[in-house]
């Protein structure tokens, strides 16, 4: 049996997959600003091509993930969002 639920099965088909996966998420070592920056927009322009963006999103929204670029999303815009919601 496959360790991903039916509703996870989205992760199959996101483009984060692969090699390219490193962006979405800050380095062991201390990053700048500006390569931050860089590397969120890098994540972003994948997701922006992903067909499961939304459902990538709405999963990090649930289970309330705090690090990474999520559905296009970085940890403060998707914080907003929560707070919006409510």
């Amino acid at each position: 049996m496959s360790a991903l639920t039916t509703d996870e099965t989205w992760q199959l088909k996101a483009a984060c997959r692969g090699p390219q996966a490193i962006v979405f998420f800050p380095p062991p070592q201390f990053e700048r600003k500006d390569e931050k920056l860089e590397r969120e927009q890098r994540a972003k322009a994948i997701c922006n091509q992903c067909s499961v963006r939304d459902e990538c999103l709405d999963y990090a929204l649930r289970i309330r993930e705090q690090h990474g670029i999520w559905g296009g999303r970085n940890e403060a815009e998707r914080k907003d969002l929560l707070t919006n919601l409510n």
